[in-house]
């Protein structure tokens, strides 16, 4: 087994000689391989929902292939480097969790409460002008409604859905019902769709 991280520096080198060797892969950009990563987050997803880890180990491979196919772009552009991505995801997380790296540690927390403390840091970081501001209106709809009646709630607008004809405020009923219940309704209707496959 390859010494920890030896694989990460060599893959780096593979993608820098395939940038440079390979036609089809020169003549990406970050917008032309976007669709790479949608697709590849998409088949991540259904590795993790068959619960077979040698899927999964493949597809994530498959992502971290664009992440660092994004990062050498970017590399030969001068905007950024992979170790500058790693560099920026490490900060992050410290700062994220001082529960676990901070110099005064707030003990054991349940894992509700380190999801408040991680909000928390992070909308000190985040300066937004609207409550939906950082959410992505292109993610599946159900995730998109949970999101935003968090951030809602957060803001201390909670969304209160009456009863309705309407499907789609229907829907949005669920979502907060599930939200309340702290379930994840894109992950809820994707097992009961399984489910129903067999």
């Amino acid at each position: 087994m390859a010494a920890s991280g030896e694989s990460l520096v060599e893959f780096l080198d593979v993608m820098r000689r395939l940038r440079a060797e390979c036609e089809w892969k020169r003549s990406q950009t970050h917008r032309s391989l976007a669709r790479y990563l949608l697709e590849e987050s998409h088949e991540t997803l259904e590795a993790i929902d068959s619960g077979d880890p040698d899927h999964l180990r493949e597809e994530l491979g498959d992502l971290l292939l664009q992440v660092y196919f994004h990062a050498v772009i970017a590399e030969e552009s001068g905007d950024f480097t992979i170790d500058d991505v790693a560099a920026g995801i490490t900060e992050k997380m410290r700062r994220r969790n001082p529960h676990v790296f901070g110099t005064e540690r707030e003990g054991a927390m349940t894992p509700a409460e380190v999801n408040e403390l991680w909000e928390s840091v992070k909308a000190t970081e985040k300066q937004r002008d609207a409550v939906t501001d950082g959410i992505p209106p292109g993610l599946p709809a159900l995730l998109y409604a949970d999101k935003v009646l968090d951030r809602l709630a957060r803001a201390g607008a909670p969304v209160t859905v009456a009863a309705s004809s309407d499907l789609g405020e229907r829907l949005l009923a669920l979502v907060a019902e599930a939200h309340d219940d702290g379930v994840d309704p894109e992950q809820a209707l994707r097992d009961a769709v399984r489910r129903r496959l067999g």
